[in-house]
């Protein structure tokens, strides 16, 4: 049976000034996350991601509606309540002075001490706990200062399953970090989902790996509503695309990427399987050039031989030339004239 962590009832979220009306970020959210998935939060920039994430977590106000976690209304709940159901991640970096990795994630069990702060057994069974299940046994005696962005994203989100939550909160946890390290916490978040049985909402700009590897979107397309689903839900039915659209980048369904739109140069015939063909096609594509289809007209023909190392061949007429880098074929393809065909 799915147990349903947060749920969202008519909300609207905004921000409440001095002797101004309230302003409208958007609203009638309705929406739920669940025990053991893993939501992704994406929208472009400006849309009210932060705002949204703020007011689920209790650290603002909505302007309307309710926030439910496990039942009960997050703003109405004590924060000591509040702390022990849902931990946050935020993008910020976090001051540690020579604190070491342990005893970062160490405070996370701060709801659970006295007011000594004093861990108990049972306390520090769960930290090491926590970093054991993030994969970080080895930077438990290293000082925070000294650990790269990624080893320190790691150690945060330790902190935050020392704290027991339901419900982990991550705003941009991939912000500073390189690709490899993007999938590499990605994928932490999600198989902690499932082997916690915790709900993971966060907020990210890696389109490509919330596609990926979400279990539900949030979709914040800027225009004062939220749209959920499944990922290929919404990428079927267009919300996905809309959402991003703007001169020169479309969204390709096919191939559940963005594609930048050059300026069109003309067709180009282009035969050839393997890994020749598909990456003679993207750089074709990169570079303006659409591929002829059906036997339309063409300003020349590429043929891709996937041999090793492999090579393409320009055919203009009756002139072949053959080419063993992508890079000089598109240089040759520059001299050939926007007009005629092959």
């Amino acid at each position: 049976m799915t147990t349903t962590v947060l749920t969202t009832q008519n909300l609207a979220v905004g921000y409440i000034a001095p002797r101004k009306p309230a302003r409208l970020i958007a609203g009638d959210i309705n929406a739920v996350s669940q025990a053991g998935e893993m939501v992704c939060l994406i929208g472009p920039n400006g849309a009210g991601k932060s705002t949204l994430l703020r007011t689920l977590a209790g650290m603002q106000k909505p302007l309307a509606g309710r926030v439910l976690l496990a039942g009960d209304e997050i703003h109405t709940l004590p924060p000591s309540e509040r702390a022990k159901r849902l931990s946050i991640v935020l993008t910020e970096r976090v001051q540690a002075g020579m604190l070491s990795a342990y005893e970062l994630a160490a405070l996370g069990r701060h709801p659970y001490t006295d007011w000594s702060g004093k861990l108990s057994e049972q306390d520090e069974a769960v930290v090491r706990w926590a970093i054991e299940a993030v994969g970080a046994v080895e930077l438990a005696n290293r000082p925070v200062n000294e650990l790269s962005d990624g080893e320190r994203q790691k150690i945060m989100i330790a902190r935050a399953l020392a704290q027991e939550p339901a419900l982990i909160i991550l705003d941009e946890p991939t912000a500073f970090l390189d690709l490899p390290h993007r999938v590499e916490v990605m994928r932490l978040l999600r198989r902690l989902a499932r082997e916690t049985g915790r709900a993971v909402l966060l907020s990210t700009h890696d389109l490509d790996l919330a596609l990926r590897l979400a279990d539900r979107l949030w979709l914040m397309p800027g225009d004062g509503r939220l749209h959920t689903g499944a990922p290929e839900d919404l990428v079927l039915s267009g919300a996905l695309g809309n959402a991003f659209h703007s001169t020169g980048v479309m969204f390709d369904m096919h191939s559940g990427t963005f594609t930048v739109q050059e300026a069109y140069r003309g067709n180009i015939a282009l035969s050839g399987d393997g890994m020749a063909g598909e990456w003679a096609r993207r750089a074709l594509e990169r570079a303006g050039y659409a591929i002829a289809t059906n036997g339309s007209p063409a300003l020349a023909r590429i043929e891709a031989i996937d041999n090793t190392p492999p090579c393409w061949r320009l055919i203009q007429g009756n002139n072949a030339q053959e080419y063993t880098t992508l890079g000089d074929l598109l240089v040759a393809m520059h001299t050939i004239p926007l007009s005629g065909s092959q």
